[in-house]
Parts: structure tokens; C-alpha cells; sequence
């Protein structure tokens, strides 16, 4: 892999790991439509590094204001935990579903499931999940509102990101609209629930993505700081997005991309 394919593959995974688009897709997609060879789904998971240092960076004040609360907690428990140290407890437990898909599915996440068939078909039937939801659903919950069973929930659909082209994005965005929360609220917690699998699965893939023999540090060094510096600006321009605009513009783009890429396979152009 060369600096510029790392540089592309860098920037796209930052602005589409946030967008409800599915980042796994796009990295499997671009490099087939440019000719370079499938970057593996071990990259993939050590590229997205770059994109929790956006989430981190972009939502720390949050973060480090529920880590206090939570070692707070810890040290007197003669009162109720306060909200920020509940919400950290929220995002470890739907973080679990996740963890434990991607382990069950380790071996067909690596191999059956990055079929560009398989991505194909997750775009066009999430998308339409996505706008059964955007239909239905209340819109009226705020981000304080969220519940330790709402976070069980939304982590089971998170679960459902190990099949590329689902989006994690867009499966947990999809969950907490159709538990009733506001688009902004839904995303920023899809943001914050991100940061522990995300970080889990890039450092367990790291050594198998450094032993490559055709990647350099220095060529990942340029990806990860690529999709951190998008993955900044995603996030930014997607919570300001939703404030008031719906999710309907993703499902559109969604469907568009999943019958195009499944006329180019019929038609043997990939």
C-alpha cells in the first residue's frame, strides 16, 4: 500500500465512519473502483484508530466528566451514582453485544461477509430500515433521557455493524430514533458508544496490520491522522445536520450506491 492509497482510504474512513453510510463499505468499494486490492478488514479495524481520536477529541470534556463521576462513585457509594457516571456504565454495557459479535464472527467478518454482494444488499435493506424509523418514530427524547436498557438495546444494533455495509452509524442511529430520541441526541450517543469497540478492535488487529510486509508505519501514521481529521469534521457537520434536517438523504444515497454496485457486479465491472 502506498502513501496516497493510505492518505484516500484515511479520509474516507473518517467522513464515513460517522455518516450512517457505513465506513467498511466504502473502504471495500473505493479501493475495487480504483483498482487497488481489498486493504482487509484487520486494516480496516486499525484505520478506524484515527476515527476515535476524533470522537475523543471532539466529545472529551463529556468523556473525562463521566470518568470523574464514575471514580467518584467508586469511592462513596452512600449515594446514588450521579448521570455522568451512569452514562459511562451505559456505554460499557452496549458495548458488550458488539464485542461479543465480533468475536463469534471473526473469521466470516474477514472473509464471506466483505462480499461486495453482501455489502450490496446491508446498504439497500438498512436503508430502508432507516426510513421506516425516520417515519414512525417520535423524535422527542432528549440525550438525558437515555436508559441503562436503552443502551442494551442500541448496543444490540450496534452488534449488527460487523456485517459491512450495515453501518454502525446508521444501526444505532436507527435503534435510539425508534426508542423515541431526538437525531442529535441519537447520534451523539452512537458517537460515544463507539469509543470502546472501536478501540478494542483496532488494538487487536494492530500487530497483524504491522507484520504486513507492504505497509509501513509511517504509510498507517498518515491514514490515522487522515481519519482523524475527517472523522473531526463528520462529526461536527453531522450533529449540526440533524438539528434539523432528518436522515432521509443517507437512505437515498444508500439505496442509490447499493443498486449501482449491484448493476456493476451483474454486469461483471467488478
Amino acid at each position: 500500500m502506498t502513501s496516497f492509497e493510505s492518505l484516500v482510504l484515511g479520509v474516507v474512513q473518517g467522513v464515513t465512519e460517522f455518516l450512517p453510510i457505513s465506513s467498511t463499505a466504502h473502504l471495500r468499494i473505493v479501493p475495487a473502483l480504483l483498482g487497488w486490492g481489498d486493504p482487509g478488514a484487520a486494516y480496516t479495524a486499525v484505520l478506524q484508530l484515527g476515527s476515535l481520536l476524533a470522537v475523543i477529541g471532539y466529545f472529551l470534556p463529556e468523556l473525562w466528566k463521566m470518568v470523574r463521576a464514575a471514580v467518584a462513585a467508586l469511592g462513596d457509594r452512600s449515594r446514588p451514582a450521579p448521570r455522568p457516571a451512569r452514562e459511562l456504565l451505559y456505554l460499557i454495557v452496549g458495548t458488550i453485544p458488539a464485542g461479543i459479535a465480533g468475536v463469534a464472527f471473526r473469521h466470516a467478518i474477514e472473509g464471506s461477509l466483505r462480499s461486495l454482494w453482501v455489502i450490496a444488499l446491508a446498504l439497500i435493506v438498512v436503508a430502508l430500515l432507516l426510513a421506516v424509523v425516520e417515519r414512525r418514530a417520535r423524535h422527542v427524547r432528549e440525550f438525558e433521557e437515555i436508559t441503562l436498557g436503552d443502551a442494551l438495546l442500541i448496543g444490540c444494533a450496534q452488534a449488527f455493524a460487523v456485517i459491512p455495509g450495515v453501518s454502525r452509524s446508521g444501526s444505532t442511529l436507527a435503534a435510539a430514533m425508534a426508542l423515541g430520541l431526538k437525531r442529535e441526541a441519537a447520534a451523539r450517543f452512537s458517537f460515544l458508544l463507539s469509543v470502546p469497540v472501536v478501540a478494542a478492535a483496532g488494538i487487536f488487529e494492530m500487530p497483524k496490520v504491522l507484520k504486513a510486509h507492504d505497509l509501513h508505519a509511517g504509510t498507517l501514521v498518515i491514514g490515522l491522522l487522515a481519519a482523524a481529521v475527517a472523522g473531526y469534521a463528520s462529526i461536527a457537520w453531522l450533529l449540526r445536520f440533524l438539528r434539523a434536517r432528518s436522515t432521509i438523504p443517507f437512505v437515498i444515497y444508500r439505496v442509490a450506491l447499493g443498486l449501482i454496485l449491484i448493476a456493476m457486479l451483474a454486469g461483471g465491472r467488478l
